[in-house]
């Protein structure tokens, strides 16, 4: 026996959250020798997820020659290539996957992914949520809802939906979708790929290998990356499925979904339903009746005539161009955080038009006042949400609205974009008890 466990594959797993702890549950399963370190700390739900299963952990470092002794490391999303820890592997020429690769290995269930710099969340909750109502068994994955290797591990489905992000793409290799959907690229999150386009560009493209022509994507034809990226490449195998505005045949104002960028969510949902075999008036009828996205242009209600509405999602820019234009009347605008590398002159000629006022929610909000100083509107400058608030309430005349779309990642200031977006509806309950 002492031989079989020498030749069991060693598989070290890299941050401890949703995807690590399933992708070391599947190893575990597969007959891996798993160990999973996390340089911070380790939620207890995970920590107890590991314990019931068996699998050793450590948190607050990272056990070099352990590590090292993998034959393949499987990284969470959120470390980047250039952590120290990741260069060592590097240079001993370990292979490094995502968790969604690693689960792709042990399933054939078909897969419909979906990517691109926004509208991800929503095309991906509004496909999910049209195949559950078609009675198809589906499981959520990727960026949202649970770990793909935990449920493939103990609750498999026969389809899966799942948002992939392009850090997800980055560590994809023999991965494929069944029905790939990209939306548009734009600039985000340049600080991960050496400021250059084409590196996040090539990772966002990643989506359609492997594709054969039984596979669709199905993609965004205005996009003009997009559409460069496709003459440049003779290795795409996916039959092309290109969708326009004018393809669009619902009446909006019958749809939950506001705002011209949801036509384009709903547009590449429809299709993707229809190729995985959901009859149409079935599609339209809950395209129409789906609510949207937590934390995603979600109103929240009004106090003394002014609405007020959570867009966390919103960590681009362009994200807040699509919020500001689906805004009626005038807005005071929430913005900052963690820039990504932002160029906030995409969205200078609709804050002038949109705005009545601008609230500052930053640590160092040193470049939201170079980009926005000289259009001459009131600034408030805040560094809590309980501030940031209250500054809105005062600004705010009544028949505005106050818009939280800050542009930025919420990391200076809060654990992630959800707790900015939960901090902004308690301070608003509070101001709409004490008025």
């Amino acid at each position: 026996s002492e031989m079989c466990i020498r030749d069991r594959k060693k598989i070290v797993v890299l941050g401890a959250a949703e995807s690590g702890c399933g992708a070391a549950v599947l190893a575990k399963k597969e007959g891996f020798d798993v160990f999973v370190s996390d340089m911070s700390k380790i939620k207890d739900t995970y920590k107890k997820m590991l314990d019931d299963h068996g699998i050793e952990w450590e948190e607050g470092q990272h056990t070099e020659e352990r590590i090292l002794a993998a034959d393949e490391v499987i990284k969470s999303p959120g470390i980047p290539f250039t952590a120290p820890m990741m260069q060592k592997i590097a240079a001993k020429g370990i292979h490094v996957i995502s968790e969604i690769e690693f689960a792709g290995r042990y399933t054939d269930s078909k897969m419909i992914c979906i990517t691109g710099s926004n509208g991800k969340t929503t095309t991906t909750s509004l496909i999910y949520h049209i195949l559950t109502k078609a009675g198809i068994d589906a499981g959520l994955a990727g960026n949202i809802g649970n770990s793909l290797a935990l449920q493939v591990a103990e609750n498999p489905h026969p389809w899966y939906v799942i948002e992939l992000s392009s850090f997800q793409l980055d560590n994809m290799y023999d991965f494929k979708a069944d029905i790939a959907i990209l939306l548009n690229i734009t600039p985000d999150h340049l600080d991960r790929y050496d400021f250059k386009m084409q590196n996040y560009t090539d990772a966002k493209m990643r989506i359609t290998q492997n594709q054969t022509k039984d596979d669709a994507l199905i993609y965004w034809s205005g996009d003009p990356i997009i559409t460069e990226e496709l003459k440049k490449r003779s290795d795409i195998g996916g039959e092309l499925c290109p969708f326009s505005e004018n393809d669009f045949t619902l009446n909006q104002d019958e749809c939950c979904l506001k705002g011209r960028h949801n036509i384009y969510n709903m547009m590449a949902a429809k299709i993707a339903c229809e190729k995985a075999g959901i009859a149409e008036d079935v599609i339209i009828e809950n395209i129409k009746n789906f609510r949207g996205v937590e934390h995603r242009l979600e109103k929240i209600g009004s106090v003394n005539g002014v609405e007020f509405i959570n867009d966390s999602k919103a960590t681009n820019v362009d994200a807040c161009y699509f919020a500001l234009e689906s805004i009626k009347g005038k807005c005071v605008l929430i913005l900052g955080g963690v820039d990504k590398g932002n160029d906030y002159n995409e969205i200078t000629p609709l804050v002038k038009e949109k705005c009545s006022a601008l609230v500052f929610l930053g640590v160092d909000n040193s470049k939201l006042h170079r980009s926005f100083d000289s259009l001459n509107l009131p600034i408030a400058d805040t560094s809590s949400m309980a501030d940031c608030v209250k500054a809105c309430a005062q600004l705010a005349k009544p028949g505005e609205t106050v818009l939280l779309s800050p542009c930025c990642a919420s990391f200076d200031l809060f654990k992630n974009m959800e707790d900015r977006g939960e901090q902004f509806k308690e301070n608003f309950k509070k101001l709409k008890e004490n008025k």
